[in-house]
């Protein structure tokens, strides 16, 4: 699965994955001690959903489309949709962001927030899309070698994501090796693993690795827009995040339904349980 992300920005799993990461920083921010921000994979930044790359596949209209223009959405949206308000003042949906830009803009000014790209044009244009902002430091290297390039981390508390692009077929397993790393070198790092979802089959050695990997607590977290069965087809994404803060899965109880509803294609649906209970 080749996620070169510009063709699939603002779709059903962007969704997902950038309200509950806006959720994992609200509700970090709930103390007033800093936490830094890591991003292991962080593409760009920010992306044009009326360029080239995401008008061919158009995949933000079942996705972010569904939600822009709403009067009835969640509260736990506000955050999310706040930076997108910001960022496309005239009203016309045309610019999202990504991971890192969604950090920056949500982070505080005693916040600092960490970004690693690996492939050398999005690094690049991903250093101008941060230009200006002292808090935000951006790597250039191998994304894998973030945790233990990175942590533990001055601050005492970090939230970190691992979105890989998807290319290669062990990338499962080195999110869990990732994983592995951050909580070794920092337990109460809370980690986000973004993963794709077209055959459940397919995930029953990721869920295993998951379960062993000797994280404190761990939740998973799955939205379906069609069947599991459904053949070539991305049929849903979900989140496992290790050390989630308090009052996150509450949340999301509330949220996910909501979200299946609204984000569902051909079959809405949605799932939610400890993998690592605590």
């Amino acid at each position: 699965m080749n996620y070169r992300h510009a063709f699939h920005a603002g779709n059903h799993a962007d969704v997902l994955k950038h309200i509950v990461l806006t959720r994992l920083i609200a509700l970090m921010s709930r103390k007033e001690q800093p936490f830094a921000y890591l991003d292991t994979h962080a593409g760009l930044g920010l992306y044009d959903l009326q360029g080239d790359q995401a008008t061919r596949t158009g995949e933000y209209l079942e996705g972010v489309a569904r939600l822009w223009g709403r009067k009835d959405l969640p509260a736990m949206t506000a955050d999310y949709m706040q930076v997108l308000h910001k960022m496309n003042p005239d009203g016309q949906l045309r610019y999202y962001p990504g991971s890192p830009e969604l950090a920056r803009r949500t982070t505080r000014a005693h916040d600092r927030v960490l970004l690693n790209e690996k492939h050398p044009e999005d690094g690049v244009m991903l250093k101008a899309n941060m230009k200006g902002d002292r808090r935000v430091a951006v790597h250039l290297g191998e994304g894998w070698h973030v945790p233990r390039a990175l942590l533990p981390v001055a601050e005492k508390r970090a939230v970190m994501l691992i979105d890989p692009p998807f290319e290669k077929l062990d990338e499962m397993q080195r999110c869990v090796e990732s994983l592995k790393d951050a909580i070794s070198r920092m337990r109460q790092t809370v980690v986000a693993i973004w993963y794709p979802i077209k055959d459940k089959r397919q995930l029953r050695r990721f869920y295993q690795d998951l379960a062993a990997s000797g994280a404190p607590k761990l939740l998973q977290v799955e939205l379906f827009v069609h069947p599991l069965d459904t053949p070539n087809s991305l049929n849903g994404s979900g989140l496992a995040i290790a050390n989630p803060p308090w009052g996150l899965e509450e949340e999301l109880r509330e949220l996910l339904p909501w979200l299946a509803k609204t984000l569902g294609q051909t079959q809405g649906g949605w799932q939610m349980e400890w993998i690592i209970a605590e």
